[in-house]
């Protein structure tokens, strides 16, 4: 099984930018597809972007052109970066596997705050 630990969130102004990193631990990381979720107070969690283990990428509609998914499988990292931040990316943040999504395995995510 994957574990992730996700980092890099905080508070930041709009048009502004973060990047988000997710470490892993285990050794079929490398072959596992990743998918970084949001869930904003209130609201249901949503995936925003997701990436295989090959590096094929796919985003939500509404982070596209603004957010990229990356990974290092050398480093067992996977990144979100997040450009030009809007007050409705305000969310906790969390990396995920589809095995672990399944089982209701979550870590505790990162805060991302977008506010003047």
């Amino acid at each position: 099984q994957v574990q992730l630990v996700e980092s890099g969130g905080g508070l930041v102004q709009p048009g502004g930018s973060l990047r988000l990193s997710c470490t892993a631990s285990g050794s079929i990381f490398s072959s596992v597809d990743v998918g970084w979720y949001r869930q904003a107070p209130g609201g249901q969690r949503e995936v925003v972007a997701a990436i295989s283990g090959g590096g094929s990428a796919n985003y939500v509609d509404s982070v596209k052109g603004r957010f990229t998914i990356s990974r290092d499988n050398a480093k067992n990292m996977v990144y979100l970066q997040m450009n030009s931040l809007k007050p409705e990316d305000t969310a906790v943040y969390s990396c995920n596997t589809p095995h672990n999504v399944m089982l209701g395995h979550w870590g505790r995510g990162t805060q991302v705050t977008v506010s003047s």
